[in-house]
């Protein structure tokens, strides 16, 4: 069966490096499930091709995915990627990307729910220390320990020195987190506001992508304001020469996922890199995290508020 399901489906039509140009349906024997869909809903059809060739243009980074994978495997190398951003970004959806053909024994998705009671008696990072990765393992965080940097405060989910306790003691624990050797990886998924409320619109209708829309959701556009500020603390207090933050624009969910993909690719040195490919993050997606709080504060200069 054909089917045009996709979390592309809600991005427009826009150039990117990974659409191909559209086709014509070109006449075939084809069974008549589908034959009759071709009638019925051509314009359905050629969205689910156009998804295709999105997803096939991947294709060759997501090998050298598993290259970078074997690479671990055989060197007993820990690799630890957070993935942060607002609702919406589109974290989840480069998450199935990068992992889609990876060895399932050596890598994990982690995500957290809101904590315990019991896990607000423990040191913070606990339970996240509890997930990292074995030697040979990636571990993928979506959303990490820097919801306490985040949606914690905005939300009230934490005190102001709780807060202040782990703004303090974040650099620590990632410097000597890399020091021991796991490769840690802290993506930011930035997305302008209209973008995130057309997406949430498109989930709010859509039967299929209701489960998304969670009640912290529905309030992320009122606390806009809050989060940008939060994110720019974020980005001045935590991000580190061991451990820097990097930003990925994902207003083209295409274009992130590919560029995030060739950061992760970038961040190890791994054997057989297929020399055909270009593996240079486009400077228009990827930002480095000071470079994002110059932005940041520029842009508060001439306006008088952060920009997203």
């Amino acid at each position: 069966m054909i089917t045009d399901y996709d979390d592309d489906a809600d991005e427009e039509e826009r150039p990117s490096e990974l659409q191909l140009v559209d086709v014509p349906l070109v006449s075939m024997e084809v069974p008549e499930d589908i034959a009759e869909l071709l009638r019925d809903d051509p314009e359905r059809v050629r969205r689910a091709v156009r998804a295709r060739r999105r997803e096939r243009a991947l294709y060759p980074w997501q090998v050298e995915l598993l290259k970078l994978q074997s690479h671990l495997e055989r060197n007993r190398r820990r690799m630890i990627v957070l993935f942060e951003g607002r609702d919406a970004a589109g974290k989840g959806g480069t998450i199935r990307r990068v992992t889609r053909y990876m060895n399932e024994k050596h890598y994990r998705v982690v995500a957290m729910g809101r904590p315990t009671e019991d896990h607000r008696t423990q040191w913070y990072f606990q339970r996240y220390v509890a997930q990292f990765p074995r030697g040979g393992e990636m571990v993928l965080f979506d959303r990490s320990w820097y919801n306490r940097a985040m949606v914690e405060p905005v939300f009230d989910f934490c005190t102001d020195a709780e807060y202040e306790t782990f703004m303090k003691g974040v650099t620590g624990f990632e410097k000597d987190l890399v020091r021991s050797g796991t490769i840690l990886v802290k993506f930011y998924f930035s997305v302008s506001k209209a973008e995130q409320a057309r997406r949430f619109e498109r989930r709010r209708h859509d039967p299929l992508r209701q489960w998304k829309l969670s009640e912290i959701d529905m309030q992320a556009q009122e606390h806009w304001d809050d989060f940008t500020e939060m994110k720019y603390q974020m980005l001045r207090r935590t991000s580190t020469n061991p451990a820097p933050w990097t930003i990925i624009r994902s207003e083209n969910k295409q274009r992130a996922r590919l560029n995030a993909i060739k950061f992760i690719l970038n961040s190890v040195d791994y054997e057989d890199r297929n020399p055909a490919l270009d593996f240079v993050p486009d400077p228009e997606i990827v930002v480095h995290g000071a470079q994002e709080q110059v932005l940041m504060e520029a842009h508060q200069i001439r306006h008088g508020r952060f920009a997203q």
